[in-house]
C-alpha cells in the first residue's frame, strides 16, 4: 500500500498543501515548529481517526479556520481509493470514500493502514495503561473495522453509565424497596447489560490480539536487544478472576458470551462499590497491557535503552501483523532516529527497506542514519509569513540519492 497524493487544507500549520508521493523512501527536512510532522500525522489520522500527538481534534484545524480538510489517494495492490476527511474543531468530522459521502468517518477505518514510530512510543512502555489501551484498540480497529464501532458504543455506555452512578448516588443508596431507588436501580440494571455487552466483545478481541502479538514482540525484541532478558506481554482484565472461576485458563476465556457473563458477575459484586465511588470499575476502560521483561515489569524496572528496545518491538509486531494480512502498511518514521542509538537505528531502517512505502521525517540530514539508501524523494519544509500569519511550505522536491549532496 502507498499514498499517491496527499492534500491539506487548514490542517495545523498548513494553510494548503498538494503532494504528489511514489512508493519507496520518502523524506521530509524542517526544523521543529515548521510543519513536517503535521504531513505524517494527517496521514496518521486518516489511517486511525486520532492523532498520535493530541487526544481531541481541535489542535488540528489551523487556527481561524473553520475546519480541516484531509485528502489522499491510496493504492493498495493496484486499486486506487479517495478519502476525504472534513475536521472540525467543535462538531462531528464528515468523510467520504471515492467521493461518496459515508454515514461515519469509522467507515474508512483500513482503508489507509499505517504503522508509525515516533519519540511518543515510550509511553507505551512508561506511561498510563490508556496508552497501552489505544495500542490494542488502533491495531483492531485497523484489521477489524467494525470492532472501532463497538468500542465507540462501549464508550457511548460507559459515559451514560457514569453520569448515573454519579448524579443518583442518593436514589440507588435507597435500595429496590424504595420507589425512586428501584427506578434508578433497574436503569443501572440496563446500563449493565449493555455494559458487559459490548465491554465483552472489546477484551476478546483484544486478547485474542495477544495470542497473535506475543510472539512477534519476543522475536522483535530478541532481535533490537538480545543481550537483555526475553520480553513479554500480559493482558491483565478486571474480570480475570471471575473468568478463572467460570472457564478455568480454557480457550473459553476468549469467547464473547463467556466473558459477557464474567463481566455481569463481577458488576454485580463490584455495585456497591462503584455507588459509593461514583463511577464503573469494571470492563476494558479499566484493562492494562502488561509488559514484563524477565520476571519484572518494564515500566518502572526497565532501563532507558530497554524501554526503547520494547516499544520498538511493540510497533515491529504491529507492522509484521498487518503484513501478514497480506498488504503492506505504509511506514511513518517521525524524528525517531535522533532517540535512537545505532544498533536500534540499522534495525529500523532494516524493516523500513522491506516496506512498500515509508515516509520519514528529521529535523536535520545528520539525523539520518548513514545505512538509509534509495531515498526517492526528499522535500525541505519551510515557514512563511503573510498577514494572515505563519504558515507551513513546501520549498523543493527533489530527487537524491545521498542527502550530502544537498
Amino acid at each position: 500500500m502507498h499514498i499517491r497524493q496527499l492534500q491539506l487544507r487548514d490542517f495545523r500549520s498548513w494553510q494548503e498543501l498538494n503532494l504528489d508521493l511514489e512508493p519507496g523512501v520518502t523524506v521530509f527536512i524542517g526544523r521543529n515548529g515548521f510543519g513536517k510532522t503535521n504531513i505524517v500525522e494527517a496521514i496518521g489520522y486518516t489511517a486511525h481517526l486520532s492523532s498520535h500527538r493530541v487526544s481531541h481534534d481541535s489542535p488540528l484545524v489551523r487556527a481561524g479556520a473553520a475546519n480541516a480538510r484531509v485528502s489522499t489517494i491510496a493504492v493498495n495492490q493496484g486499486r486506487e481509493l479517495n478519502t476525504h476527511l472534513l475536521i472540525k474543531a467543535h462538531a462531528a468530522n464528515q468523510a467520504q470514500l471515492n467521493r461518496t459521502r459515508l454515514a461515519s468517518p469509522r467507515e474508512l477505518l483500513g482503508v489507509v493502514k499505517t504503522v508509525l514510530f515516533a519519540p511518543e512510543d515510550l509511553s507505551l512502555v512508561r506511561g498510563e495503561p490508556a496508552e497501552r489501551r489505544r495500542y490494542l484498540d488502533d491495531i483492531i480497529a485497523t484489521r477489524q473495522p467494525r470492532l472501532a464501532g463497538v468500542k465507540a458504543d462501549y464508550d457511548r455506555v460507559l459515559k451514560q453509565r457514569n453520569a448515573l452512578l454519579k448524579s443518583a448516588t442518593v436514589a440507588l443508596r435507597r435500595g429496590y424497596h424504595h420507589d425512586e431507588g428501584a427506578s434508578a436501580l433497574a436503569t443501572l440494571d440496563v446500563w449493565d447489560s449493555q455494559l458487559a455487552g459490548f465491554g465483552s466483545q472489546v477484551i476478546a478481541a483484544r486478547k485474542k490480539l495477544l495470542v497473535e502479538l506475543s510472539e512477534q514482540v519476543h522475536q522483535a525484541y530478541a532481535g533490537i536487544a538480545p543481550e537483555s532478558r526475553p520480553a513479554r506481554l500480559h493482558y491483565k482484565s478486571t474480570v480475570d478472576d471471575t473468568l478463572k472461576e467460570l472457564v478455568g485458563d480454557t480457550a473459553d476465556g476468549l469467547d464473547p458470551q463467556v466473558i459477557e457473563a464474567a463481566m455481569l458477575a463481577e458488576l454485580g459484586k463490584k455495585r456497591q462499590r462503584e455507588i459509593e465511588r461514583g463511577m464503573s470499575l469494571v470492563g476494558p476502560h479499566r484493562d492494562d497491557l502488561d509488559l514484563i521483561l524477565g520476571d519484572q515489569p518494564a515500566k518502572g524496572f526497565a532501563s532507558h535503552g530497554e524501554s526503547w528496545s520494547f516499544a520498538l518491538a511493540l510497533r515491529l509486531a504491529e507492522f509484521s501483523l498487518l503484513r501478514s494480512d497480506g498488504t503492506d502498511p505504509i511506514l511513518i518514521l517521525d524524528d525517531v532516529f535522533a532517540e535512537l542509538d545505532r544498533q536500534r537505528r540499522e534495525k529500523l531502517v532494516a524493516i523500513a527497506l522491506e516496506a512498500e512505502q515509508v515516509l520519514i521525517t528529521a529535523a536535520v540530514d545528520g539525523d539520518l542514519p548513514g545505512n538509509l539508501d534509495d531515498v526517492v524523494q526528499r522535500h525541505q519544509i519551510t515557514m512563511k509569513t503573510t498577514e494572515a500569519g505563519r504558515f507551513s511550505e513546501l520549498e523543493d522536491n527533489s530527487d537524491i540519492g545521498n542527502p550530502e549532496e544537498h
